[in-house]
């Protein structure tokens, strides 16, 4: 996304990925191993939620990847430090988290929202004040997504 914001080309990326979205439904309709069905729905989800901020991003005319609209995304960037060692970096508004592999996703999850994401934020910022987070809330505003 940021490659085609530097592009001006964030049109053209949003027809990638709707391309693309359309190439996963495609293949998760053929004979599949059980295993490989469920990681494909599973980038099925989580590239319809990138697709539908790409789009948000358009609608409301994001030109910079300072601006609120998309640093508030949930970001992953690979990162070298200056020994030449490489991690990656987990990025939301000011909070920047080394990714220790320990989490493996939500694999069955239904959907990813604007709450879900809005959990993410709370979470991440949670984090930058070395504090934790216990989700909860009533039903319906993404704690189990998250």
């Amino acid at each position: 996304v940021e490659e085609a914001f530097s592009l001006n080309a964030v049109p053209a990326y949003l027809e990638k990925s709707n391309s693309q979205i359309n190439d996963l439904v495609q293949l998760v309709r053929t004979d599949l191993a059980t295993g490989t069905r469920l990681t494909i729905e599973a980038l099925i989800v989580l590239d319809v939620h990138a697709r539908d901020v790409v789009k948000y991003l358009i609608d409301v005319n994001v030109e910079n990847i300072t601006e609120f609209d998309w640093i508030s995304q949930l970001r992953y960037y690979w990162r070298e430090t200056d020994k030449g060692e490489e991690w990656v970096c987990v990025s939301m508004v000011v909070t920047d988290v080394k990714y220790g592999m320990e989490y493996l996703g939500n694999n069955p999850r239904l959907v990813v929202t604007p709450l879900t994401d809005r959990c993410y934020r709370t979470l991440m910022g949670a984090l930058k004040l070395c504090l934790g987070g216990a989700p909860e809330g009533p039903a319906g505003t993404g704690k189990t997504e998250t």
